[in-house]
């Protein structure tokens, strides 16, 4: 009997992103494993971590204590307000081979081609550099050179890079962290900015959930602010519940793990 092949695609998000540590432990208690895992920004964090075989609670510790997603300092002088490459050294800490090639589950990392104007996959090659380019906001952080081009933050061109997933997996996840809740009134202009710009990431998002087989997405995790580490803990326990439900109610789902019982 053939083996089903599964893929998840995880979106970009700042500190939301830690919603997909929670969707990925429910699935991974669950008994799904991964053949290939896609992600953008946060996603492209997420995703190295697990694809590298590190627990998704402990990613979480490792998060709260390094507080990754967050760790910023100026870049005077540079084409952006921040130097991303400071967080090299965190991430060489648990990825001393530095090579996509070397994680335990293939992993394509999505980033934007500033200097050609196109999106970037990586499935090979460096690593911490393919995450930090995938990683770097246009305007706060400094571009990060591949190949003598500019590469910036993924979400900028695509924001849930379910594409190289289609090719080689049968059934496709998606986790998306980034779900807005009607509003009828905005009160300040940040949180206008803020509403703004996800529903820049989020305008395909529906033609994009048509290739996910199931598409966990917690509702109104987008109202959280990019860089609120305040609100880690909570953000995970939302989308594993959420990641619960969705499971328990995925008719094509359980199916698969019916199957994989047989084989």
């Amino acid at each position: 009997m053939t083996k089903l092949k599964v893929g998840i695609v995880l979106s970009g998000g700042g500190i939301r992103g830690i919603a997909h540590l929670g969707i990925l432990k429910a699935l991974k208690n669950t008994g799904i494993k991964f053949n290939h895992i896609s992600g953008t920004s946060a996603g492209a964090i997420v995703g190295s971590f697990y694809a590298a075989g590190i627990d998704p609670e402990e990613v979480l510790n490792i998060f709260m204590k390094t507080k990754l997603l967050r760790f910023i300092r100026p870049a005077l002088g540079s084409l952006g307000l921040i130097n991303i490459e400071n967080t090299r050294q965190i991430l060489q800490d648990y990825f001393p081979h530095d090579k996509i090639e070397a994680l335990k589950i293939p992993l394509t990392i999505c980033a934007t081609n500033f200097s050609e104007g196109n999106v970037a996959y990586f499935n090979k090659g460096p690593l911490i550099r393919a995450i930090l380019a995938s990683s770097c906001i246009p305007g706060i952080f400094k571009p990060i050179m591949i190949d003598n081009h500019m590469h910036v933050d993924g979400g900028i061109l695509n924001n849930f890079p379910v594409e190289p997933l289609l090719s080689n997996c049968d059934y496709v996840i998606g986790s998306s962290c980034n779900h807005l809740k009607p509003v009828d009134k905005i009160s300040r202009i940040s949180h206008l900015m803020q509403r703004a710009g996800i529903m820049s990431i989020n305008h395909d998002m529906e033609r994009k959930a048509k290739f996910c087989n199931l598409l966990i997405e917690p509702k109104g995790m987008g109202e959280i602010s990019t860089f609120d580490m305040k609100k880690a803990e909570t953000i995970y326990w939302l989308a594993h519940e959420e990641a619960l439900k969705a499971i328990k109610n995925s008719e094509s789902l359980q199916g698969i793990l019916k199957l994989k019982e047989k084989i």
